[in-house]
């Protein structure tokens, strides 16, 4: 049995609707690099229902798509009290990360049963045998691939963590203000993709436009920052959502008063495929 009981203000979808009096302009963008998805469009009509779900709707913020992101789906996912499934993946290559943002999960995989409260993370290899019920209503991240086998090279194991369980390793030359938390070893090349969480103390930055092959889908846990992606500088806080092509320039500052972090998506340790998919 694993578990977790950090406690911490993750950000979340705004749910109910808007009165009819608020403006219709946002920060929504949807542009030929990027997307921006903000917690206010994440309302209750925009909701999808899944098959063999029980008591259970999600946001759907990511999916593959021709021509922009193409290698996974990015869900938040609400359970109510009671609900679940007990055959979530329809997909026999999938791979997932869930990582809880409030209430509690009771995931079992491969016949062992662990909790995740809030904070509590979850890597579910490709072809596992899974189910997952909420203990008292649950909202979670679902993260999922496609996975893609390299030759001679095994599948990586489940992992059982929580946010409260992985120390933040400081990044090079950032003077103590830029952090990331691995929950996998990215060095094992069974691994294709890895979820981390992001930290940025008040005023730090990524100080360069990074510009690379990875997709990325970034939602803000916490604060809030302006971002630089491609040629545009959009604000951002807790609850939005970033969804990156590959090669999207991007460059951020965090803007305090409080710090800054956000669950990073990115595919890695594959072969560049030589066709289109």
């Amino acid at each position: 049995m694993a578990s977790s009981h950090f406690m911490l203000p993750y950000g979340g979808p705004a749910k109910g609707q808007p009165p009819q009096t608020d403006l219709l302009s946002g920060r929504a963008v949807f542009t030929e690099a990027y997307a921006v998805i903000p917690r206010g469009v994440q309302r209750d009509i925009v909701t999808s229902r899944l098959p063999h779900w029980e008591d259970t709707r999600a946001w759907v913020l990511a999916r593959p798509l021709s021509g922009f992101a193409e290698t996974f789906a990015h869900l938040i996912v609400e359970i109510a009290p009671g609900g679940g499934s007990k055959t979530p993946e329809p997909d026999p290559r999938g791979e997932a990360v869930i990582f809880v943002t409030e209430g509690a999960l009771q995931l079992t995989l491969d016949g062992q049963t662990h909790e995740l409260a809030t904070g509590g993370y979850a890597y579910v290899p490709p072809a596992s045998d899974w189910q997952i019920g909420a203990i008292a209503g649950a909202t979670f991240h679902w993260i999922r691939k496609a996975y893609e086998p390299a030759k001679g090279i095994a599948p990586p194991a489940a992992v059982i963590t929580s946010d409260a369980g992985v120390a933040p390793a400081e990044m090079p030359d950032s003077n103590g203000t830029w952090f990331t938390q691995r929950f996998i070893d990215p060095e094992d090349m069974g691994h294709d993709m890895q979820v981390n969480i992001v930290t940025f103390a008040p005023g730090a930055s990524i100080p360069f436009m990074e510009t690379h092959v990875m997709e990325h889908g970034l939602y803000v846990l916490e604060g809030k920052a302006v971002y630089r992606l491609n040629r545009d500088w959009v604000e951002v806080e807790a609850g939005d959502y970033m969804w990156l092509r590959a090669f999207c320039p991007q460059a951020c500052y965090a803007g305090g008063p409080g710090r800054f972090r956000y669950l990073l998506y990115k595919n890695i340790n594959r072969h560049v495929p030589l066709t289109i998919r």
